[in-house]
């Protein structure tokens, strides 16, 4: 054997190596995966074998993050997508078939309608929007084709809450499959499965990172639908790089102490924001002004740093410039979720009536900076429109 091939051929790691012990867990990357024996071969090719095979099959970190939230959620499966729409439109995709019909809640994540609309409609799927404060109501928009309701509570940009519970009864009771978007509270926050939702979806590029430097999503399902989920899944031959999932994972350890300074920062700046004369509405569901506070109070454990508020003039769009370009500590930017405070503005158009019609809605995202700091910066933004 010459000496190329020996170097190249030498298992790895070395056979005589104690393995090192790290805090956080490996970093596996690869295709090729090698089987131990031709009889594990075989049994991978008649789907009999509980190993990996292959680099598309969920390497050990990916696993390991599927497992911790899994864990946390309370579900049956979990697996992990290279976004967060990318995990919307997979279990979309999971549970319909041409001919089906489904109900979208009107103030779910924008990409997501678009794909309802625009390819899944392309493939026989009819899509209808749903009031995004709709309960027990849902029931008036079910037909006999219907296979699936997507929810979002609370919504990302307008913040109305569904009543959950009442919801997935109806749904329960015709055999159609709910699937929630509940980004917004993180799994410390809501437990989807105990309101008897089917399906739980977060986009781990938010507070579960928490750095704005991830794009991953997450679909959990509970027990009666997880098989149907996970062949789908594997059929797909989907994966997640093995640096999102450890990224991922090591912002799980710091998500619950990271959600309180959110969550206390952003109540501090909603109360300061409805004491001003020149604000109309704060939107924040753990303020008792919120029309669905009560289904806050009921179904929610905590909220987040993310909410919205509208002022009571409406201002052109040089004068909404000249407030936020002011502004030094919160940064223009989609998104959310990261220590870094951002703002958006922009009127949002529904396909159902809004309480918003008309309005620009000014999202904010607050942070891990200083609260005072962050008051004091928008105090002197709106120094701007006065």
């Amino acid at each position: 054997m010459n000496r190329t091939t020996r170097i190249l051929s030498k298992p790895w790691p070395a056979r005589e190596a104690t393995p090192a012990v790290t805090v956080n867990p490996p970093l596996y990357k690869g295709s090729t995966v090698l089987f131990n024996s031709y009889a594990d071969m075989l049994k991978a090719g008649r789907h009999e074998y509980e190993g990996i095979s292959y680099g598309t099959d969920r390497l050990p970190t990916q696993r390991q993050f599927e497992e911790a939230m899994c864990e946390l959620e309370g579900g049956t499966v979990c697996r992990v997508f290279q976004s967060g729409i990318a995990a919307i439109q997979t279990a979309l995709m999971a549970f319909t078939a041409s001919g089906d019909h489904i109900l979208v809640c009107d103030n779910a994540y924008g990409p997501g309608q678009r794909f309802c609309r625009k390819v899944l409609q392309k493939y026989g799927v009819e899509c209808t929007p749903v009031p995004p404060d709709v309960g027990a109501d849902i029931a008036l928009y079910i037909r006999p084709n219907t296979r699936l309701i997507l929810l979002e509570s609370p919504g990302s940009i307008t913040f109305e809450i569904q009543d959950i519970p009442a919801v997935t009864a109806v749904a329960r009771e015709k055999n159609i499959v709910t699937v929630l978007d509940s980004t917004w509270a993180t799994p410390l926050y809501l437990q989807p499965f105990e309101l008897g939702v089917d399906v739980s979806i977060h986009s781990v590029t938010k507070y579960i990172s928490g750095y704005s430097d991830v794009l991953a999503g997450t679909v959990t399902v509970g027990e009666t639908h997880a098989r149907t989920f996970e062949n789908f899944y594997k059929m797909m031959e989907i994966y997640t790089p093995a640096e999102e999932c450890y990224l991922a994972l090591r912002g799980l350890q710091s998500l619950a102490t990271r959600l309180k300074q959110h969550e206390r920062s952003a109540l501090t700046v909603a109360k300061w924001l409805e004491s001003l004369p020149m604000v109309d509405r704060v939107i924040h569901p753990a303020l008792p002004s919120h029309p669905e506070h009560h289904l806050w109070q009921r179904d929610f454990s905590g909220s987040s740093g993310l909410f919205a508020f509208t002022f009571k003039k409406e201002y052109t769009d040089s004068e909404l410039a000249a407030f936020i370009d002011s502004l030094t500590l919160f940064r223009l930017g989609y998104s959310w979720g990261g220590y870094q405070s951002l703002i958006t503005a922009a009127k949002v158009m529904r396909a159902t009536p809004s309480r918003y019609a008309g309005k620009t809605i000014i999202r904010l995202h607050i942070g891990l900076e200083e609260c005072a700091d962050l008051i004091a910066d928008l105090e002197n933004g709106f120094t701007m429109l006065r």
